[in-house]
């Protein structure tokens, strides 16, 4: 498989922004391949055992569920029921409900943004700093109808915990400040997640309703365009030939520092894994969310389950969706570190900075440190498809 991966990582890539976020459309911010993961036409027909040799070296992407492999498992015949039952009776509930929600929240928006300018900055369009009742009423429907969202979705109560810093155990990147700089006092310029879901998205916008980075294409699509562009999302043209990684990059550092230094500024929100896992590993950081040389708010979020995992890993987006709404309870975990202050030596070093927060963010979350990325991830999914007939033998757990 070392050969896949090699070329894999030799093809030309598409220069693009590395805003070093991840984003909502679930893909590295590198944007070096714009391929479908689950595309059929990829699967190479590799051996049982080179597949079980890809599943370690990607256990970031197995999913261990009932379901098994890319949701194809062989089911009992209680879940079968269980999921017929649900297809009948909670999917079409569901769906209403969410589809309501969401109409709902777009006509609020359309009606708050009604004779106003949006900002405009370098194609980056936006209602963010739109202030005024206006603004509040965004926000604060925003928040509330997403956590709406998750609930209609089965995530009926959300449990999280809140990490103290400990007096008697100072952070060690808190030793080189400048002077006059007091712990505490300075707001965070971007909240910094790993990256297990979309449905992320909607817990942060349930949250702290901050902004995102998506694809320019989501600014025209029905409905969540205009939602997008009231959270103030930075918009990222991936499948341009033209490099705009200059503009991107620069757009989200200045949104950043403008959220550290402004209250009245909605925060960024980023995921610097630049893609999704099973929620049991976290991948290397890109640096993009530290180039502003900011304090940074560090959230680790976890989906237990029984059944059905949450983690949008390595299974289609249609079936995912379709079996998240045939589940009638979910569960989410939120564990919120104290704000991440960077040492002088940090703020000079942003690959030291990110570094250092991955180590935090795995030790608290007691996850797995892996590196691999996008690349392998797209070789474990062609290997998938080209062996969704044998399921079982990706779906083994190592001794």
């Amino acid at each position: 498989m070392e050969s896949e991966l090699k070329d894999l990582n030799s093809k030309p890539a598409k220069p693009v922004a590395d805003d070093g976020s991840g984003e909502p459309a679930h893909d590295d911010a590198s944007g070096k391949d714009d391929r479908p993961l689950l595309k059929p036409d990829l699967a190479p027909q590799v051996s049982t055992e080179e597949l079980q040799e890809l599943e370690k070296k990607c256990a970031a992407y197995v999913r261990r569920d009932a379901y098994g492999t890319m949701g194809r498992g062989e089911l009992t015949v209680k879940e079968k029921v269980l999921l017929g039952l649900a297809l009948v009776t909670l999917v079409p509930i569901r769906v209403v409900l969410a589809m309501t929600i969401l109409v709902i929240y777009y006509l609020i928006c359309r009606i708050c943004t009604l004779f106003s300018v949006p900002n405009r900055d370098e194609e980056q369009e936006d209602y963010a700093h739109m202030g005024g009742w206006r603004r509040a009423v965004i926000v604060q429907c925003g928040r509330s109808l997403s956590r709406l969202m998750l609930f209609v979705l089965g995530f009926y109560w959300i449990n999280e915990t809140y990490r103290i810093p400990s007096d008697a155990q100072p952070n060690p990147t808190t030793d080189c400040k400048d002077e006059g700089e007091e712990e505490g006092t300075e707001r965070p310029g971007a909240i910094i997640s790993n990256h297990v879901s979309y449905l992320d998205i909607l817990y942060h916008m349930s949250s702290s309703f901050p902004s995102f980075v998506a694809k320019r294409s989501v600014a025209k699509l029905p409905l969540v365009g205009l939602i997008s562009k009231c959270l103030g999302c930075v918009y990222v043209q991936r499948e341009s030939k033209s490099s705009d990684f200059k503009g991107v990059s620069g757009v989200v550092t200045e949104r950043v520092k403008e959220a550290h230094q402004n209250n009245s500024a909605p925060p960024m929100m980023l995921f610097p894994e630049g893609t999704t896992t099973n929620g049991d590993f976290l991948l290397p950081f890109k640096t993009g969310a530290f180039l502003a040389k900011a304090p940074v708010l560090p959230v680790i979020l976890r989906y237990p389950y029984e059944r059905f995992s949450p983690a949008w890993d390595s299974i289609s987006g249609v079936r995912h969706v379709i079996f998240l709404f045939c589940q009638f309870v979910n569960h989410i975990e939120v564990t919120r570190l104290p704000v991440y202050y960077p040492s002088q030596q940090e703020k000079d070093d942003p690959k030291l900075y990110a570094t250092n927060v991955r180590r935090l963010m795995a030790s608290e979350g007691k996850m797995t440190q892996s590196d691999i990325g996008l690349a392998e991830k797209r070789v474990y999914h062609a290997a998938l498809n080209g062996n969704n007939s044998r399921p079982s033998v990706l779906h083994q757990k190592d001794d």
